[in-house]
């Protein structure tokens, strides 16, 4: 099937869909890192990428010259017509695996506190903290001080604890309302079901592509809290599920669309 018929999928997601799902336009920088983090190992040659690209009407000259910058800037690793993630990219594939199925533990009611301790830090080290933070799901409850529950198995890396103290919490006042101010759990929750509908309604391989990424998005915002602290009807699981099956299909067309570019 040519790309001139796979392109008029596109216009299928009408613009009130797209604001209310959150969907933005896919740059061809967006649609290189998107299609090299949905595949395992994240290795595509340039031929693929370029196809990719046409889904979305992007030029090949506009893909290549994404390449070459983003090979540039240390965003991609190209040998031999074929581009792979650096490791730091590489990472966040893994995370964002990870948040289709994260790995938990029975919770015992404590809650992980990391204070920080360092007297300074320059302006760079301190974004970076927060977003090492921020990915392994910790929340900021006031200035230097990040908590969330003790119920995820996974060490906090001793690169993130330099200069921090970590703490274990027990029996914090109302643990409930402690975790619906510090996240917002209605929002996620409610897009997390629109997006849900989305994959229902989603046809064809450009549209495939866009919510996929928006899901995956979604997932790794979910703060994976202990069941005690979630409401009754939390869409966590339901989206996952709908996403394993959504992602089976997602997978079988793009690589059906490819498959003439090896």
């Amino acid at each position: 099937m040519t790309s001139c018929v796979y392109i008029t999928f596109v216009s299928r997601i009408s613009q009130d869909r797209k604001d209310a799902l959150g969907l933005r336009p896919l740059t061809a920088r967006s649609v290189v890192l998107s299609g090299l983090l949905g595949t395992h190992p994240p290795r595509l040659p340039s031929r693929a990428l370029v196809r990719l690209g046409e889904l979305f009407e992007i030029a090949e000259g506009t893909i290549r010259v994404a390449l070459s910058r983003m090979t540039a800037t240390g965003d991609l690793i190209q040998q031999d017509g074929w581009y792979r993630l650096p490791d730091r990219l590489v990472e966040r594939q893994e995370r964002q695996d990870e948040s289709r199925n994260p790995q938990v533990k029975r919770w015992s009611g404590t809650w992980q506190m990391v204070v920080v301790t360092a007297d300074r830090r320059e302006r760079t080290d301190r974004a970076a903290f927060r977003k090492s933070m921020l990915n392994l799901l910790l929340v900021e409850v006031r200035e230097g001080v990040w908590m969330r529950p003790d119920n995820l198995v996974r060490p906090l890396p001793d690169a993130v604890l330099g200069g921090c103290e970590l703490f274990t919490v027990t029996e914090p006042a109302d643990p409930p309302a402690l975790a619906a101010t510090l996240w917002d759990l209605d929002g996620w929750a409610n897009h997390a079901r629109r997006l849900g509908r989305a994959m229902d309604a989603t046809t064809g391989a450009a549209e495939s592509f866009t919510v996929s990424a928006a899901v995956l998005q979604h997932l790794l915002a979910d703060p994976v809290l202990p069941a005690e602290l979630l409401p009754g009807d939390w869409p966590g699981k339901d989206l996952r599920a709908a996403y394993d099956e959504f992602d089976a299909g997602h997978r079988a067309l793009l690589n059906r669309y490819l498959d003439d570019v090896g």
